[in-house]
């Protein structure tokens, strides 16, 4: 037996209209073509599916069981063409996103907050546990977007520069550095250093001036948590180096003294991943925009990240 779509639209209208005339009207095509529809289903079927005698026109037992059918696929395909329609018009779509930064959170909810209002349709998620296997994931279609501070030079993937940002040195009001302008590589030595829980080669602080220095700090905690690193460098159980947007507030807070990463300081930058074909899709367009402008407000302290 072979069926077509178009036969379940038929039986469906059939039996919704009541009539051959008014189901034709519904699917748009002339009673005759219907009825030929009708008559090459049935042959398909090898029983008759209507009660020829019956008005308005009633499914028999047989023609009952292809309804059912067409009530359970039907719904299925319509939503499917609604949803490739969306594609099509850019305005739905999938934005899965991986993160190579794992402060990134702070000023990336207050972008999705936004983004989700403008692109409604658009299905949100952040994959956090690909962190680093993260562009191999892109590649694979796995997710869509990634933050990332290490371009790479891949074949079809592009990185959109996001904003620049600064890692800033963070301990305790009367820490004994507190008294220094800026901070240095050897100044760690000493020291306890409160890191993300994360391989050394995605902390600015090891990347931008430990190891080019060759300076390994007293010891190491990892902590998952922001909020819990700032505890412990409050309490005089560590010194850290966080991103400035994380810092915000801190820097006007009598319980810490924030300093700069050498005389100079140091600026890193962050970016988008994307595959080329969806870097131009209207939503990854307005999400990079987003990322662009939203957390150079958090910097300035001009907003806060929703809770």
């Amino acid at each position: 037996m072979y069926l077509e779509f178009r036969h379940l639209r038929a039986i469906r209208a059939i039996h919704q209209a009541g009539g051959l005339a008014r189901a034709a009207d519904m699917l748009h095509i002339t009673q005759s073509a219907l009825s030929h529809q009708v008559k090459g289903i049935e042959e398909q079927c090898g029983v008759e599916l209507f009660a020829r005698r019956s008005k308005p026109l009633k499914l028999s037992a047989a023609g009952h069981r292809l309804l059912r059918l067409a009530e359970r696929v039907l719904p299925e395909v319509e939503a499917l063409e609604e949803e490739f329609r969306g594609l099509r018009s850019g305005k739905s779509g999938r934005l899965h996103i991986a993160i190579e930064c794992h402060a990134c959170f702070e000023w990336l909810f207050p972008v999705l907050e936004k983004f989700r209002h403008a692109w409604p349709e658009v299905d949100v998620d952040i994959r956090p546990g690909l962190a680093f296997g993260a562009l191999p994931a892109l590649l694979r279609e796995e997710v869509d977007l990634v933050i990332s501070s290490d371009p790479e030079d891949i074949a079809g993937i592009d990185f959109t520069p996001l904003f620049d940002y600064e890692p800033v040195f963070v301990a305790a009001a009367d820490h004994p550095l507190a008294g220094k302008p800026f901070v240095e590589a050897g100044d760690f030595a000493d020291q306890t250093l409160i890191t993300y829980p994360v391989e050394r080669a995605r902390l600015d602080v090891f990347t931008e001036l430990l190891a080019p220095a060759r300076v390994e700090p007293r010891a190491i905690r990892q902590v998952e948590l922001t909020a819990v690193i700032l505890l412990l460098v409050a309490s005089g159980r560590g010194v850290s180096v966080l991103p400035d947007w994380v810092l915000r507030e801190v820097r006007t807070s009598s319980d810490y003294i924030t300093r700069p990463l050498t005389a100079t300081g140091v600026t890193k930058r962050l970016y988008g991943a994307t595959r080329a074909e969806d870097t131009v899709k209207p939503f990854m367009a307005h999400v990079l925009r987003l990322a662009r402008s939203e957390p150079v407000k958090l910097q300035r302290g001009m907003a806060r990240p929703s809770a």
